[in-house]
């Protein structure tokens, strides 16, 4: 199963996929988003990001079968760090997809871009997300109380992060226990 799950690049015939998820409030509600995306604004942000170095989109796949959207967010090559975010494909989820996509982008974060950190924001509700980051050696380092406003009510949101050390380390653990 695992040994099959690759990201790629995002490209355009990815678009109907990306509006599926986009219009899923469930996922949505987890990116802290409104589930309201057009297919002309998804391709309209398609071309605009093609040509944005400080962006990586990807698609994660098993086989042809597209699974979810990783990206990599606002990356600052000065400082060397970005945001990670991911969305899986509900009819996906719970196959430890989410896991092995967290590391494959880890993996291209520290190894290509050769960033120094990774961080992240996940709704303090979504315990399953927040048991996978730690997992791969995310750690929370704040919470901001009320931050975000999701079906109704307002969210604590909790801000994540790994280091480039902290992973090849972790790596490292991992290659000797196995």
């Amino acid at each position: 199963m695992s040994e099959q799950l690759k990201l790629r690049a995002y490209e355009q015939e990815d678009i109907d996929f990306i509006h599926q998820l986009g219009n899923n409030p469930d996922i949505m509600s987890y990116w802290f988003d409104e589930a309201y995306y057009s297919k002309v604004t998804l391709n309209e942000k398609f071309q605009k990001d093609q040509h944005n170095n400080n962006k990586r989109s990807f698609i994660l796949t098993n086989e042809q079968k597209r699974l979810g959207l990783i990206q990599l967010l606002d990356i600052d090559f000065i400082h060397r760090h970005a945001e990670f975010a991911i969305m899986i494909d509900p009819a996906a989820q719970g196959n430890g997809y989410a896991f092995k996509a967290t590391e494959l982008a880890m993996n291209y974060a520290f190894t290509v871009l050769n960033l120094h950190k990774l961080y992240l924001y996940v709704d303090e509700e979504n315990e399953k997300a927040i048991h996978i980051y730690k997992k791969c050696g995310y750690k929370s380092v704040a919470t901001l109380v009320e931050e975000f406003f999701v079906k109704g009510t307002y969210h604590n949101v909790v801000i994540m992060n790994i280091f480039q050390r902290d992973y090849l380390q972790f790596i490292e653990q991992n290659k000797k226990e196995n």
